[in-house]
């Protein structure tokens, strides 16, 4: 009895990990920490997939595992950048540095064999979020100051072992959208960072239930080599939410201007291919190569329609994107030092889906590199993983787009760290 109610206390605590916040900003929005072990291992573990978060990496891998077992645990990241911008009116400079924060994207996974041919799996995490937030007099406030994007994915799997070497998965994702833009509208209409008293404070919120699905599969025609591809579709977000505006009160404001309204937009999330490679050049060293491509084209802009307009003739706003599709390229290295020590490396390299003429400081970033290190605690059927991950961003020239109140300068000094942990039992 002392047994069954530790684990079952274990659980409870790692389910328990679902109610903090979680957002973080990656390339574009995505996310792509699955795992602490995936995290150390560069995200590359499409083709092993030998753990319960193959959930997240590839489903088919789940048939190599018997039994029941569980995973959860978490990813801490914290992200900074700083942002110069040049004031067109003055061609005075500054620099910004974005607000310290700590997202904390969660993860929980259960796999059960049925049999030997067929196996199921429910895997809870988060695909997408974005957490950017600045002071909110800050010079770019007319283009954002705070922005969080929130999700969580419900994903229920099935998969079936063809025979000794081949595997098919499929599921359903059911994902919870969230979002917060805050900015300030000018009612001047000039986007003069260096005067406040027109400001209008603008915060949109709402939330949405999107559905997609996901195929997977994993071949092993070697104890040496491994192949995995998993692909997820997009997934159609129709956001119901608010507008709040508050403007100075000594403005006086007509009461036809800026009142609190009903507002909806649409948002098309884009779809993933995961590919990877693993080859186990001695028993106890693994090295895996993945690829990830990301349809970003989706993500062409976002217009918000308003239930009543702001102003005259303004009953939607439309800020074009036309993000680009990118890649995102991984590698790991585990080498089983001891029965119950792994030993973890990785590197990503991850391409920014923003282009210059769309750039803005919802998501003040550029191509990526993280360099990973983590390690995995074997006890009995207990296991226990730990990473931690460095970012770097490339710095980044912008060209200033007054009317949407970016500015002429520069992202700079960019970076995250990244600390994971999760633990897993087999029943």
């Amino acid at each position: 009895m002392k047994i069954c109610m530790t684990r079952a206390m274990i659980m409870v605590a790692l389910v328990g990990v679902l109610a903090l916040p979680w957002q973080a900003d990656g390339a574009g929005f995505g996310l792509y920490e699955g795992s602490a072990r995936g995290n150390a291992l560069g995200g590359a573990l499409t083709a092993a997939a030998d753990d319960p978060s193959a959930l997240f990496y590839n489903p088919a891998g789940i048939t190599q595992l018997e039994g029941i077992q569980v995973m959860g645990g978490a990813t801490f990241i914290t992200p900074m950048v700083d942002v110069t911008t040049v004031n067109p009116y003055g061609s005075a400079s500054s620099k910004t540095t974005s607000e310290e924060n700590t997202w904390i994207p969660p993860f929980l996974y259960a796999t059960y064999q049925f049999n030997d041919q067929l196996y199921f799996g429910l895997g809870v995490f988060s695909r997408f979020g974005l957490g950017t937030e600045f002071d909110e007099n800050w010079a770019g406030r007319y283009n954002n100051y705070n922005a969080v994007i929130k999700t969580v994915s419900v994903n229920p799997n099935v998969a079936f072992k063809l025979n000794d070497w081949i595997s098919l998965a499929a599921g359903m994702e059911f994902m919870y959208f969230d979002l917060t833009l805050e900015n300030k509208v000018d009612l001047l209409g000039k986007n003069d960072p260096s005067t406040t008293q027109f400001d209008v404070d603008s915060s949109l919120t709402g939330d949405t239930m999107g559905y997609g699905f996901n195929l997977g599969v994993r071949m092993q025609p070697r104890d040496w080599i491994a192949l995995g591809a998993n692909y997820r579709s997009q997934v159609r977000q129709h956001i119901d939410g608010t507008a709040d505006f508050t403007a100075p009160a000594n403005l006086n404001l007509p009461s036809i201007l800026f009142n609190d309204t009903g507002a909806s937009g649409t948002i098309t999330l884009p779809q993933e291919l995961f590919l990877g490679v693993a080859v186990w050049p001695m028993e106890r060293l693994m090295v895996e190569f993945d690829a990830i491509y990301t349809g970003w084209s989706s993500f062409d802009e976002l217009t918000i329609n308003f239930d009543q307009a702001p102003a005259p003739g303004e009953d939607s706003v439309t800020v074009p994107k036309n993000w680009d599709n990118v890649w995102r390229f991984g590698v790991g290295v585990e080498y089983k030092a001891l029965d119950w020590l792994d030993l973890r490396l990785g590197y990503i390299y991850d391409q920014t889906p923003i282009p210059d003429s769309t750039v803005d400081y919802l998501v003040p970033a550029n191509d990526r590199q993280m360099f990973a290190v983590g390690t995995g605690l074997h006890w009995k059927t207990w296991t226990l993983d730990l990473s931690y991950t460095y970012l770097m961003i490339k710095d980044r020239d912008v060209d200033g787009r007054t009317e949407s109140g970016v500015y002429d300068g520069e992202f700079q000094n960019g970076d995250a760290h990244l600390i994971g942990a999760g633990l897993s039992y087999r029943f």
